[in-house]
C-alpha cells in the first residue's frame, strides 16, 4: 500500500525533492510512494515498451517509456494552490512529434505533458482506486488512452475518453491508440 508523506507541499516543492527508490507521486499536495515492482510487474513492462517501440521507434510514430515521471503543473491544470500532479505511469507512450527532444536529439530527463498513452500495472500491495485516478486524470488532459493491467485477476481494463471503462480477458483483443497500429490480445500481454 502507498503511504501519504505530510505535510502538504506545493508541486513546485515536491520537484525540489530527491528521487525516491521507488519513485514517489505527487497530487493533491502529498507525496505518494510507489511500491517496489515485482518480477511479474517489472517483466510485463519490459515486454510492453519493447512491443511498442519495435513497431514505432524506427518509423518516428512514438515512443513508450518505463517509469518516466509526467508533470502536469498546477498553473494549466487545477486552480488550487496544492494542485497540479506529477505521476509516474508503469509506461508512458508519446507521439514522436510532442516527445520534447533536446537540442541534440536525445530525450529530455523533465516531461511536463501528458503522454499520449498511458499504462499501469497493478501491484498486490497498489490500491487500484488511486492507479484509476491516475489514469482518469491523464485522460481528462489529452491522453488517448489508458490501461490497467491486473495480473492477478487476468484482465486489463481499458480507458477511452468519453466511455466507460472496458473489462477484458483472455483473446478479448485489446484496443490501442489511433496513432499505432497493434493486435494484441490480454493474453498476449499478460503471457505473450
Amino acid at each position: 500500500m502507498t503511504t501519504a508523506i505530510p505535510p502538504f507541499i506545493t508541486l513546485e516543492e515536491f520537484l525540489k525533492l530527491p528521487e525516491t527508490q521507488p519513485a514517489s507521486e505527487f497530487f493533491d499536495g502529498q507525496i505518494y510512494q510507489k511500491p517496489m515492482p515485482a518480477g511479474k510487474h517489472s517483466r510485463l513492462q519490459l515486454k510492453f515498451c519493447d512491443a511498442v517501440n519495435q513497431v514505432a521507434e524506427t518509423p518516428q510514430i512514438a515512443l513508450a517509456f518505463p517509469e518516466l515521471r509526467c508533470t502536469y503543473p498546477a498553473g494549466s491544470h487545477s486552480s488550487s494552490v496544492y494542485g497540479g500532479r506529477s505521476i509516474v505511469p508503469d509506461a508512458a507512450v508519446f507521439i514522436w512529434e510532442r516527445i520534447p527532444f533536446e537540442a541534440d536529439g536525445e530525450v529530455p530527463n523533465a516531461f511536463e505533458i501528458y503522454p499520449d498513452w498511458t499504462v499501469e500495472i497493478l501491484s498486490p500491495e497498489q490500491r487500484a482506486t488511486k492507479v484509476i485516478s491516475n489514469i482518469l486524470h491523464c485522460l481528462k488532459y489529452g491522453t488517448q488512452l489508458g490501461w490497467l493491467i491486473d495480473p492477478e485477476e487476468q484482465l486489463i481494463l481499458a480507458f477511452i475518453p468519453g466511455n466507460e471503462p472496458v473489462e477484458l480477458i483472455g483473446n478479448n483483443r485489446l484496443p490501442t491508440p489511433k496513432f499505432l497500429e497493434l493486435d494484441l490480445t490480454v493474453e498476449q500481454v499478460l503471457h505473450g
